[in-house]
């Protein structure tokens, strides 16, 4: 599936010792997807993801099977040594 996303342009000013350390360590064609990047986390609320979780651990039944299920790897992947 696809999903377009609209983007805007933005002029911002930054000190020239932020602009030049962000070319360095970023790359000047990303620096835009950094800031987005960034950005995000303290612009968007995460209310509905922790009560999702919560909802989720607080389901005792799912809880055990995913247990059950994540023991199962790791002793499907245990290969004792010859």
């Amino acid at each position: 599936m696809y999903m377009a996303t609209t983007t805007k342009k933005l002029t911002i000013l930054v000190d020239a010792d932020v602009h030049r350390e962000l070319i360095k360590k970023i790359g000047r064609g990303n620096i835009g997807r950094f800031l987005i990047n960034s950005a995000k986390p303290h612009l968007y609320n995460n209310d509905l993801v922790r009560a999702g979780y919560a909802e989720m651990a607080a389901d005792n039944e799912r809880e055990k099977e995913a247990l059950e299920w994540s023991e199962g790897l790791s002793a499907d992947s245990y290969v004792p040594e010859a």
